[in-house]
């Protein structure tokens, strides 16, 4: 019998590329390159790639470094994060799983671009128009 570790990569955890995605959306936020990002925390770009795409799993002292050079709590990395639905559903708490996880908006061209302009808006009343332009543009989609 072979062992599940033993020569088979392991796909990364939704939680893993959740966190590393917000990893991402900060350093962008703030105008970092990886390069700058990875020499702040000692490490190479290339591991800060795979932190931002989860393939490697960010330990709790390096998360605490990425919080303090982005400037944001440890806590913005898990907010809105998936659960582990698998245990949450074994003992009877989780929902049904809703559709599969999102595509990151900033694994794309136009979600750099409007995450990079939304953030450059100053009035939180302006931030909060573009946020309900964009539901109902989103509603009026799914009765269209």
């Amino acid at each position: 019998m072979m062992n599940d570790d033993i020569g088979m990569k392991k796909a990364p955890s939704p939680v893993d590329r959740y966190v590393g995605s917000r990893v991402r959306m900060r350093r962008i936020t703030v105008g970092m390159s990886q390069e700058k990002l990875g020499e702040a925390l000692g490490v190479t770009f290339q591991q800060v790639q795979k932190y931002e795409k989860g393939a490697n799993r960010i330990s709790a002292s390096r998360m605490q470094s990425i919080a303090q050079v982005l400037g944001v709590p440890v806590a913005y990395f898990f907010e809105g994060s998936p659960r582990d639905e698998t245990l949450a559903m074994a003992v009877g708490f989780a929902e049904p799983a809703q559709s599969e996880y999102r595509v990151d908006i900033l694994s794309t061209p136009e979600g750099i671009a409007l995450a990079k302009a939304f953030t450059s808006i100053e009035d939180p009343k302006v931030r909060r128009r573009v946020v309900d332009l964009v539901t109902t543009l989103v509603e009026g989609q799914r009765k269209g």
